[in-house]
């Protein structure tokens, strides 16, 4: 039998992976050196409670699983007699899948008999869970690891993900901004406009002064860079921003039509560690990244 494996920095939910077929690993953050695993220490995420209690000023960090965490996960699906295909965030993104490696090699010397393939979605957040869901479709149809790894190897890069961050000071503590541009920018109410790459990577391709504007740059690139956007799915995805998102939502709308088959979720709380409160993201069908 094939397991299906992804993790929570794709935004991914526990109900979501009931409805899909996934198995879901919990990425941790820690607050006051106390390691939270999202969906282990709580079942359900409350998005206006989490971020509040970063605009309060709390400094949640982020931290990589270890190895033995990993064979937890994937050992009773190989003991089982299953073979493991897992779907994740990119790598560019993380050093934990160093101990993922790690992890699965000793345990296919000890089932040599078992299969693992892992496949990079080159994303995060909704940049994963667009082809998460489609994978999971597949899946559920009776797909295999090699089908499911063609169609995400093919699609992957046909999906754009961009947003903008309401306040740079966490991008600025997480590495992701140097210092100045997070302190000019949070001063001077700059918005960058981000996307992730073809490599996984984040990168800024412009800015905008204050909230509107970021968001009217945010909207005319899906216009301009979408491909046939009414018919596919998009997701929007934001960080206790509801009063943002119903704009976006009424402007995408007003450019796609009523009938967009559009899915809002919540910024998952480890990925929500770095960007902060008040971001939002679209991910749509694109010429390109």
């Amino acid at each position: 039998m094939l397991v299906l494996f992804t993790d929570t920095d794709t935004d991914m939910t526990p109900e979501m992976a009931e409805k899909y077929g996934y198995k879901l690993i919990s990425m941790p953050y820690s607050v006051d050196g106390r390691n939270i695993y999202p969906y282990v220490d709580y079942t359900e995420f409350d998005s206006h409670e989490f971020y509040d209690f970063l605009r309060g000023g709390a400094v949640p960090k982020t931290s990589a699983l270890n190895v033995d965490e990993y064979k937890a996960h994937f050992e009773p699906h190989f003991e089982n007699g299953d073979d493991i295909l897992y779907l994740h965030f990119s790598r560019n993104m993380s050093g934990t899948f160093s101990a993922m490696e790690i992890a699965v090699k000793e345990l296919l010397e000890k089932y040599p008999d078992r299969k693992f393939d892992a496949i990079d979605t080159n994303g995060i957040s909704i940049g994963s869970l667009i082809m998460l869901e489609q994978a999971g479709e597949m899946y559920k149809r009776g797909a295999g690891a090699d089908e499911i790894r063609a169609f995400v190897e093919n699609e992957n890069r046909k999906y754009a993900i961009y947003f903008f961050a309401d306040d740079l000071s966490f991008f600025k503590r997480s590495g992701r901004v140097s210092g100045l541009a997070g302190a000019v920018g949070t001063l001077l109410s700059i918005r960058p406009i981000m996307h992730i790459n073809d490599e996984g990577k984040l990168v800024s391709i412009g800015k905008e002064k204050g909230r509107k504007k970021a968001l009217e740059r945010l909207i005319s690139t899906v216009v301009e860079l979408g491909e046939n956007v009414a018919d596919h799915r998009m997701i929007i995805t934001h960080s206790d921003a509801p009063e943002i998102i119903d704009e976006a939502v009424r402007m995408l709308k007003s450019h796609f039509g009523e009938k967009l088959d559009l899915e809002i979720v919540d910024v998952n709380p480890t990925v929500g560690c770095h960007c902060g409160p008040s971001t939002i993201g679209i991910c749509f069908r694109a010429k390109h990244r």
